[in-house]
């Protein structure tokens, strides 16, 4: 269904973690020999690999989270006769981004570790965006929930 308000903001998570996909999410340059470093959900991208770096890591791990969560969140609209069922898909979906979130940042932090320790890399619009999926999963619960309370009311006024 939708037109309810927690239909509106399962859609938009699902966006988020589908853009995650998509966007990069750490980035880090060494100005001295002009080597980049790019994690992306699926891989670690080098422009110019140099002899001191390693072989990159496999990150697929991020990308499947958020694909999973994905998933999750498009079925969930589409369960709105049961809305128990909803809350638990609904939890399961927090602890889906809750990994991607750490999984982003354990591999942001092994590819600190790649290139110049010296020298910060810096997160991008993509590691940000499971943090608004989080906040989203979290306001459709409530919605949710409401609506569960609503009709628990109704049903004592009968």
């Amino acid at each position: 269904m939708i037109q309810r308000i927690q239909s509106v903001f399962l859609l938009l998570l699902a966006l988020c973690m589908i853009a995650v996909l998509f966007l990069p999410l750490w980035h880090k340059a060494d100005p001295n020999t002009g080597q980049e470093l790019v994690l992306t959900a699926t891989s670690f991208a080098y422009n110019k690999p140099g002899a001191g770096l390693a072989p990159p890591a496999n990150v697929w791990l991020i990308a499947v989270f958020a694909v999973v969560s994905a998933a999750v969140a498009l079925f969930e609209i589409f369960q709105f006769r049961n809305r128990f069922l909803q809350l638990k898909l609904g939890m399961l979906n927090l602890l889906l981004i809750l990994c991607t979130i750490g999984a982003g940042f354990y591999f942001s932090n092994l590819g600190e570790q790649m290139l110049n320790i010296k020298m910060l890399g810096t997160y991008q619009a993509g590691f940000y965006l499971p943090t608004l999926a989080l906040m989203l999963n979290l306001l459709a619960n409530r919605f949710i929930r409401r609506d569960e309370q609503l009709v628990r009311s109704m049903d004592r006024l009968r």
